[in-house]
């Protein structure tokens, strides 16, 4: 079931690269949220998201937000992931996919005639107080970092 703007973001902690534990609860009243979803770590969709986000962290952070990517790699995974390319943004493990359900983002794919289920391209943006302020499903990597920024910008 997909989430829609309005609501309160559903709770939750992953821990991120470092296998340190960040919790959504810990953020409120300190920072705005941006929790993009992504299928896997080192692809090419999926570099392009992280590198621009990563590429606007300063704009983010100048608008008291902070970029959060989740996929269902391991913190090992993404540790390599982000060494690799530089990355500023926070990548969460949500290996069992607890995270994932909740913001409705799982869907079944079909590859070379098997059905596996992938997480489709998602982000939400969470405002200080906790509330889900958008919710943008079925996303396109390249130049995506850019709109979400207009939207934080955006945001009273």
């Amino acid at each position: 079931m997909q989430l829609s703007a309005g609501i309160d973001a559903p709770q939750f902690q992953l821990a991120d690269a470092d296998m340190e534990i960040f919790s959504l609860a810990d953020q409120r009243g300190k920072k705005n949220i941006v929790l993009y979803f992504y299928p896997k770590d080192d692809t090419p969709g999926c570099t392009i998201e992280a590198n621009e986000f990563s590429a606007l962290d300063d704009e983010f952070a100048a608008l008291n937000t902070q970029v959060v990517g989740v996929s269902r790699d391991d913190c090992i995974s993404h540790a390599s992931f982000r060494d690799k390319y530089g990355l500023s943004v926070l990548l969460l493990a949500d290996t069992e996919s607890v995270v994932c359900k909740k913001y409705g983002v799982l869907y079944d794919k079909e590859v070379d005639g098997h059905k596996k289920v992938s997480i489709q391209r998602s982000t939400f943006v969470i405002d200080k107080s906790g509330k889900l302020r958008h919710a943008l499903y079925a996303v396109h990597a390249h130049g995506h970092a850019d709109e979400i920024l207009k939207l934080i910008k955006e945001m009273k």
